[in-house]
């Protein structure tokens, strides 16, 4: 609901500004209840500041969402189209006057006793009806663990920075279990069924089953509670959030149950087949309404529902019509519960397998769905987009997005510029047609936070950004000053890491991969797009910068990153060097490189402990905090480390998929991985026996399995001071480094 304004008069009564219309009949006002959601969030960001701040809601402009600051009688008036454009104004002022950042990796709100000024008002639209965030990944990569306390930052976080379409997935297992159970399921049908709480992603996708369960009922509770809260405080803050529909996925035991029905399995990443309901049986339909029926009624509707279909899958046959029936059976049974129901679906498919999905197949699939019942996510649009190869998804509205991370993965990696100039060209684009939406689809987040800034920066605007101009602007702000040593380190990551490949997200480092003497493995990509010694001066700089921003919570994020970074792109080449030395036969300079190794591996951990954002402690901690019971607190806690590590059982082709660059990963984990290996190795050297890396490998997978099955302790307390630990990481390595052929 919004408030008139033509020749507008501001009154304010009871702590809410409402805008009136002269000699206009005002359209129905937002009550104190509707302003309430915007004020709490102004107190939990702002406490010792809130009541100097004001909101009042005005009309969106030509349909889309738009926000104005200004000073007003010592205070500041924050006015929106609704809960998130007010609080997107409170973040523009709180970054372009209070010099201030929030982040997921260290915050800067020192603001002082009297407000800046705004000198005259600032007025902003935004060009995007849809401001998307998540990815079904995130949900397991960053998020397995959170409890309401950490969601509600997530979601102030979002409201802050324009998110208006977030994907809602938490708590869906209760919907499951209800429809199933009405249809004659068991709870023994179901506990092969549901996966544990670290793979609910996929199973959800289709691409697995049981696999980490079986579930805990109290899970259910837990999370349905939980979604309850967090579509709420979405829902009042103006956010339009994205529920599942159902794609077909259906429990092992349904040819039991109904031996009629059309079946067809599926194989995924080396786990059992799961069972797949063909959308030409009645069923498809029925089970479809009764899943959209049944969550609607638990947690309401924004008409928006999220379906994938053929996830990372290959169709059994190409044939248009087949595609096509698929396509309307699954809108079909949205809309025969919700008659606005729109489909948001993901792209990945196209990208995926893009020599299954030609021009032929991708029409048959889309165009079964009316043009304004579809949404599409170009999921991976700063990299390899889709929208330019299929003619703007042939006439379907769709959404610009920034992928950026696979895996949770910790690297220093983004395409600045891309993500600073490419939304507005596209947006000026004639080709571009439809699009209609700016958005995030990480597989994870909680890392490289300039990234996300820098995307969030195009949702009020039309214009590509300056980059020289935002990172000075960004180092000031998030570190609470400005420092021309902070500005040069941003310039020099701007030109190394930040100008990255076309990739699948930032290069890994050899560590987290399963030991070997090639420079890559499988998910351990360590091509970069730099030459490691041209990141040197961004560290020299931030280490000058150090005793003027060692208290910033900001700065000590980035030098540790960017010190770990550094130390593991050296590891990288003493694995290299002891591999070149082995090949020769100089067994003496293949152990010192080796202990050399090591040595890295240790130091990285002991710098990396004393940062909370590298910690495997709080991981598993978060883990077994959610568990009730000590069976569920040990199945909990054997998920968060089956992900991390093997991803699935000991002969899972996932091994390492989403390696972890933290303390307590590096001491018990890849470290000693790798003494294993050079054990191996010098066994070999003695026996004068070729190395054999596959013997290896088979040797290692019952120690990784035994460690994912392990329940030894790991700190949830940092160790140590930050800045000093990187400083001696400087002075130990820099030169050596430097000299490096």
């Amino acid at each position: 609901m919004y408030l008139g304004l033509h020749l507008a008069k501001i009154i304010r009564f009871c702590g809410l500004l409402i805008v009136c219309s002269a000699g206009i009949a005002p359209i129905k006002a937002q009550s104190r209840q509707d302003a309430a959601p915007v004020y709490a969030l102004i107190k939990r960001v702002l406490p010792q500041h809130a009541q100097k701040f004001q909101v009042a809601y005005i009309p969106q402009q030509n349909g889309k969402d738009v926000f104005e600051v200004e000073s007003n009688h010592n205070k500041i008036l924050l006015r929106g189209s609704n809960g998130v454009s007010i609080t997107s104004a409170l973040n523009y002022y709180l970054k372009t006057y209070g010099h201030c950042n929030i982040s997921w990796n260290g915050t800067n709100l020192k603001l002082p006793a009297t407000l800046p000024v705004v000198p005259h008002k600032i007025r902003r639209t935004t060009p995007y009806n849809y401001r998307y965030y998540l990815n079904y990944c995130t949900f397991n990569y960053s998020m397995s663990w959170w409890d309401w306390d950490r969601w509600q930052k997530e979601i102030d976080w979002m409201a802050l920075n324009g998110i208006n379409m977030p994907l809602a997935v938490t708590g869906q297992n209760s919907i499951w279990q209800r429809v199933y159970k009405n249809l004659g399921f068991t709870n023994q049908d179901l506990d092969s069924f549901f996966s544990g709480p670290a793979y609910f992603n996929w199973f959800w996708m289709g691409n697995l089953d049981g696999w980490g369960g079986p579930l805990p009922q109290s899970f259910f509770t837990q999370h349905e509670a939980l979604q309850k809260k967090i579509l709420a405080r979405e829902r009042s803050l103006g956010m339009q959030s994205v529920l599942p529909a159902f794609t077909g996925h259906v429990p092992p035991a349904f040819a039991k149950r109904f031996p009629e029905a059309k079946l067809k399995k599926t194989h995924w990443q080396g786990f059992p087949d799961v069972y797949i309901l063909d959308p030409s049986d009645p069923m498809f339909t029925t089970i479809g309404q009764k899943f959209i029926e049944e969550e609607v009624k638990t947690y309401g509707t924004d008409h928006l529902y999220s379906a994938d279909t053929f996830n990372e899958n290959t169709p059994p046959t190409n044939d248009s019509l087949f595609l096509s029936n698929v396509s309307k059976k699954v809108y079909q049974s949205m809309a025969a519960a919700d008659a606005k129901a729109k489909w948001v679906m993901q792209g990945w498919l196209f990208l995926y397998e893009a020599k299954f999905w030609q021009p032929r197949q991708i029409k048959a699939l889309l165009n079964a769905v009316p043009d304004d019942r579809m949404i599409i996510l170009d999921l991976f649009s700063e990299n390899k987009p889709v929208w330019n190869r299929t003619e703007s998804y042939y006439g379907k509205t769709w959404i610009w997005c920034m992928l950026h991370n696979f895996g949770g993965n910790v690297s220093m990696y983004g395409r600045m510029n891309t993500v600073a100039h490419t939304p507005a060209e596209t947006l000026k684009n004639p080709l571009a047609k439809n699009l209609s939406g700016i958005g995030l689809t990480p597989e994870a987040i909680e890392q490289n936070p300039v990234m996300y800034e820098l995307l969030l920066d195009n949702v009020w605007r039309s214009t590509p950004i300056d980059l020289p101009t935002w990172l000075n602007d960004y180092a000031t702000r998030r570190y609470g000053k400005p420092n021309k040593m902070a500005w040069h380190a941003w310039k020099t990551l701007s030109q190394t890491v930040y100008e990255g490949a076309i990739a699948s997200g930032g290069p890994e480092s050899i560590i987290t991969g399963r030991p070997t003497f090639k420079p890559t493995t499988l998910w351990t990509n360590t091509k970069k797009a730099y030459r490691p010694k041209d990141l040197l001066p961004a560290w020299d700089d931030l280490i000058k910068a150090a005793p003027d921003l060692k208290n910033s919570t900001g700065f000590q994020y980035d030098l540790i990153d960017v010190t770990r970074q550094v130390m593991a792109n050296y590891a990288d080449t003493l694995q290299q060097n002891f591999a070149a030395a082995y090949a020769k036969g100089d067994y003496k300079a293949f152990n010192a490189s080796a202990a050399q190794f090591l040595t890295v591996i240790d130091d990285m951990n002991t710098l990396l402990s004393s940062h909370p954002d590298f910690l495997l402690g709080k991981w598993l901690s978060d883990a077994r905090k959610m568990g009730n019971t000590a069976d569920e607190k040990n199945l909990y806690e054997k998920n968060a480390r089956n992900l991390i590590t093997l991803w699935g059982d000991k002969n899972s082709p996932l091994h390492d998929y989403a390696c972890k660059q933290w303390a307590g990963m590096l001491s018990s984990f890849y470290k000693p991985r790798w003494q294993q290996f050079f054990t191996y190795v010098n066994q070999q050297i003695k026996k004068q026996q070729p190395v054999d890396e596959k013997v290896f490998g088979e040797q290692l997978k019952d120690w990784e399995w035994n460690w994912v099955n392990s329940h030894d302790q790991f700190s949830i307390q940092t160790q140590g001071d930050p800045v000093l630990l990187a400083t001696n990481m400087y002075n130990k390595y820099r030169n050596t480094i430097e000299n490096l052929p």
